[in-house]
């Protein structure tokens, strides 16, 4: 019976963890390079400024998972009773945000210089896109943002 207990805090824990970790933006991270607007949109434009940036850590969940199971596992180790059930969620919960962490940690890229590119389209808005890399692109240039991306022309 108390396995039992332990195993449906174990899946509460877990699917709590999966939740707070979906993502719901509706453009997906695209190897460091994403655009405000729709990302099947062209347009052309004349670039403002470019800064140079870090890389974030990006994660897609698996660090909480793991983390959360070994903490839950461990958590389990400690006590009796209902004191082993609060150890095993508080170990899953607190090996999630570890996990979590060290995911992002890895996934950072050792320092990847990203680059933040303003570009002012011919209609007068204004648009961000963050890219691995410049090329030629100065500031000044003309360009044309396609998928995502900024091209010189």
């Amino acid at each position: 019976m108390k396995s039992t207990q332990t195993i449906a805090a174990i899946v509460i824990a877990t699917t709590a963890m999966l939740s707070g970790c979906a993502s719901t933006s509706p453009q997906p991270y695209n190897n460091g390079a994403y655009d405000n607007a729709a990302s099947s949109s062209a347009g052309y434009g004349t670039i403002e400024s470019i800064q140079v940036t870090r890389n974030e850590g990006h994660t897609n969940g698996t660090g909480a998972v793991v983390g959360g199971i070994v903490g839950a596992l461990v958590g389990n180790q400690v006590g009796s009773g209902s004191g082993r059930t609060a150890a095993t969620v508080a170990g899953a919960v607190g090996g999630a945000v570890v996990g979590n962490k060290v995911e992002a940690n890895r996934n950072q890229g050792n320092g990847q210089e990203m680059y933040q590119i303003n570009v002012r389209l011919q209609n007068g808005e204004t648009r961000t896109v963050v890219q691995d890399s410049v090329y030629d692109l100065r500031v000044g240039n003309r360009v044309r943002l396609v998928d995502g991306r900024v091209y010189r022309y």
